[in-house]
């Protein structure tokens, strides 16, 4: 007997609500309808298993059809069914979850049942004109019952003839959403959401190359691996399973360095598998190479708070019946059990690499420099992780050869502390570029590491921050004596005029280059140290290059690089050349430097009556002003005496190119003149 009544709803508007709030994106509504197909059959085997099921659910199967003549697509199942009792509790009753209650009452021996809010259903209105439901319960003398509603909270319940125990949702394709009638649609829906699924999904036929082009066969074609790898034991698992599963997952990549088998039923329930990929020399950070699972059913890619952001840099899958979602299951909701988990995986990564250093040290460095930046990223990103790190965190040296962080401390601390008592960490950047420095470093019995990759500036300012009395300093960064400091520096031997007329003749003789000022100095190395050395500020440097992570810093990026110029004063050249040039200019240059003394006399008393904090008269002003202004012009007097001499001092300038060719900074027409000057200087 026919009956006809109304959705137990508060609102003629529920459907417009399902279709445009509930479900951000139409396509969800496969997921919805093949997962409750799932359930209905994984609640008979736990019927079963509980003994009130007596026949066989051997070869349970959902299967997805599609129907383009008729506008249809219908998904079946042959699991629980339902009486018109059923339908009138769980589908005229919006929001009563069936799988809600059938929980409660198996939570002991249920198999995995994935829905909870009794709404996934709804979702077919998303598609459809009209949805029609044909079911018959495994109940013993149950009636078949079918039930249509088209979109409306109007709907009609029927008995009808269906024979088979289990339900078919038949859709009616809406016009505005035919896309949902091309095999190649469904297909690709079914492969994103439902590939994984416990239960096989069947969804048309196997096929065959035949006469020239693929024809169906008679085998159903099952679209899912109902068994994935992360839902088995570890230790029924060899390499090239968790291969073949990467394969894939990630198509086209390369094989990944190794993985990680999450496996926790307590506190909460976690299983999965984390692949760490080779990661290039770049911070690829993407959302969507971590999968989440919910009992094997696709949720989404976006896993941020479950996964920290630096294992975003990680691939695989996560999968947990614990994880809070929202209704629609698109998307993750707040709850602390999200940072529990988040916490849990971050703990076990990190355990894993220290398996890894701990047991196979060698194959460790080997994939060092793959994983280097990720690991850079974890410690500098998260605190718990970088207390773990440090354990097997590893430093390259020059040498290629690696070293924990406490075996490199303990390496060079006796070497390596300056007067002072601080522990200096020497690095490069570039071999090739730094050798001649590296060279300096080596030769004093140092040890200089490598530091290339993207995040070194960073973490080496992190790892200062944690050892009291440790600096980093590039070993370009000064001469190396003044790297580290053993003892006090050896004097300079010069007077205030050979050092004004030794810098000038070196710096007026510098050549143009773009964005880049140098500074002359002085120091007294040895005389088989270079007669001249490039280097370039540690500060300065490293502020410039921390612009680039912080925003605020930005100003920094815009400043020209400050480069010096230290004159070895100990080295028989320069001891040369700047004698030369004193020579040569003294006798126009003294009279010039006695009227400078004399006017900075004039200048400095003036001053020091300002330093009394008495108020100098106008007079007195104007006075100061003309002396600092005779004096500037006297300088520049005296400067244009010694660029003059400069300007015919070939060895001068190929010093200085010399210098700025061992540091990769002489290039264009520079390069050329010195090539040039190199031949003549040889004739």
């Amino acid at each position: 007997m026919a009956t006809k009544g109304s959705i137990g709803v508060t609102t003629n508007n529920i459907f417009p609500v399902i279709k445009q709030f509930l479900y951000s994106d139409h396509e969800i509504f496969l997921r919805e309808l093949v997962s409750n197909a799932v359930d209905a059959t994984q609640k008979l085997k736990t019927l079963a298993s509980a003994g009130e099921f007596k026949e066989s659910t051997e070869g349970l199967t959902v299967s997805v059809t599609l129907d383009k003549e008729a506008g249809t697509l219908t998904v079946s199942d042959h699991g629980i069914g339902m009486t018109a009792e059923d339908v009138d509790k769980y589908i005229n009753q919006i929001a009563f979850s069936g799988a809600e209650e059938f929980l409660n009452k198996y939570k002991d021996s249920a198999n995995a049942i994935i829905g909870h809010f009794g709404l996934g259903f709804y979702s077919a209105f998303m598609v459809s004109k009209k949805v029609e439901i044909r079911s018959l319960s495994y109940k013993e003398g149950a009636q078949a019952v079918s039930w249509t509603c088209d979109g409306s909270p109007e709907y009609e319940m029927n008995e009808c003839d269906k024979t088979e125990r289990g339900t078919d949702i038949i859709l009616y394709i809406d016009d505005d959403e035919k896309e949902y009638l091309e095999q190649s649609r469904i297909n690709s829906l079914l492969n994103k959401y439902c590939r994984f699924l416990p239960v096989p999904i069947i969804f048309g036929k196997e096929q065959e190359w035949k006469d020239g082009k693929y024809v169906d066969t008679d085998k159903d074609k099952v679209i899912n691996d109902v068994e994935p790898l992360w839902t088995r034991k570890p230790t029924e698992l060899k390499d090239e399973d968790y291969l073949k599963f990467y394969r894939a997952i990630q198509p086209g990549q390369e094989d990944p360095l190794f993985w990680i088998h999450l496996n926790v039923d307590f506190p909460f329930t976690l299983t999965g598998i984390l692949y760490f990929p080779k990661i290039k020399n770049n911070l690829d950070i993407r959302k969507d190479r971590i999968q989440l699972y919910c009992n094997q059913v696709y949720v989404t890619d976006s896993v941020e708070g479950v996964v920290p952001d630096f294992l975003m840099l990680l691939q695989g899958v996560i999968d947990s019946p614990d994880i809070p979602l929202n209704v629609s299951r698109s998307y993750l909701q707040a709850d602390r059990n999200v940072k529990k988990i988040s916490t849990y995986i971050t703990k076990k990564v990190a355990s894993r690499l220290e398996e890894i250093a701990k047991n196979d040290a060698q194959e460790f460095e080997k994939k060092w420099n793959d994983i280097k930046i990720f690991i850079e990223y974890g410690m500098l990103s998260d605190e718990k992780f970088c207390e773990q790190a440090m354990k097997f965190a590893l430093l390259e040296n020059t040498d290629g050869k690696f070293f924990k962080l406490d075996d490199y401390k303990k390496l060079i601390e006796a070497n390596q502390t300056d007067k002072d008592g601080n522990l200096i960490y020497l690095y490069a950047t570039d071999r090739e570029a730094q050798y001649t420095h590296i060279k300096a470093a080596s030769d004093k019995g140092y040890d200089v590491l490598m530091m290339n990759g993207q995040l070194d500036v960073p973490f080496v300012g992190m790892l200062e921050q944690k050892n009291e009395k440790s600096r980093f300093v590039r070993v370009d960064s000064d001469v190396i004596d003044r790297l580290i400091v053993k003892e006090n520096a050896r004097e300079v031997e010069l007077t205030q005029d050979e050092k004004d007329v030794a810098t000038t003749l070196f710096q007026s003789q510098m050549p143009s280059i773009d964005k880049s000022n140098f500074m002359v100095s002085f120091a007294a190395l040895t005389a088989e140290d270079q007669p001249i050395v490039v280097t370039q500020s540690e500060y300065m440097r490293r502020m410039k290059e921390m612009a680039q992570f912080q925003p605020g810093m930005s100003f920094y990026g815009e400043l020209p690089d400050s480069y010096m110029l230290t004159l070895n004063t100990e080295h028989e050249l320069i001891k040369r050349v700047i004698d030369d040039a004193v020579k040569a200019t003294e006798a126009e240059l003294k009279p010039i430097n006695e009227d400078i003394k004399a006017t900075n006399n004039v200048i400095n008393a003036l001053r020091d009556l300002k330093k009394d904090d008495k108020d100098l008269t106008d007079e007195q002003k104007k006075d100061l002003e003309e002396n600092e202004k005779k004096v500037s012009e006297l300088r520049d007097k005296r400067n244009a005496v010694i660029t003059a001499y400069a300007a015919g001092q070939d060895v001068v300038k190929q010093l200085i190119d010399i210098a700025l060719l061992g540091n990769g900074l002489l290039k264009g027409e520079s390069l050329n003149t010195f090539l040039k000057r190199s031949v003549s200087l040889l004739k």
